[in-house]
């Protein structure tokens, strides 16, 4: 699990499976992270293989979080099963999901929002 904090953007890159460990492990990630107002969270899917519906838990805790102070989380580079537990549980109507992080910043509407390189 890789957590990354910038001034306008969080990202969080969590491996391997999102089960009930996996969860928890994002879940003390995420809550690690100190929301901002405004704030861009980015949870990258890229390197999860697997996920079953004890996973879908800090995703959903996380984007209550965010929405309450006023942050804007995403979910990018979701793989295909993952994806498949999303659509399963009607989630993939209520996250904002994107293919890549251009996507992403694409969307922000010419905020000053910058992938670090």
């Amino acid at each position: 699990m890789t957590l990354t904090q910038e001034p306008q953007v969080i990202f969080f890159k969590p491996q391997g499976s999102i089960d009930l460990h996996g969860g928890m492990v994002l879940s003390e990630q995420m809550s690690k992270a100190k929301p901002q107002p405004h704030q861009l969270w980015v949870i990258d899917l890229s390197e999860v293989e697997f996920m079953d519906s004890s996973g879908l838990v800090p995703l959903v805790k996380g984007l209550t979080v965010a929405r309450q102070v006023g942050c804007r989380l995403v979910l990018c580079n979701v793989k295909a099963p993952v994806r498949l537990i999303l659509e399963l549980s009607q989630l993939d109507s209520v996250f904002e999901i994107f293919d890549s992080y251009e996507e992403i910043f694409a969307s922000t509407q010419g905020a000053s929002l910058q992938l670090a390189s």
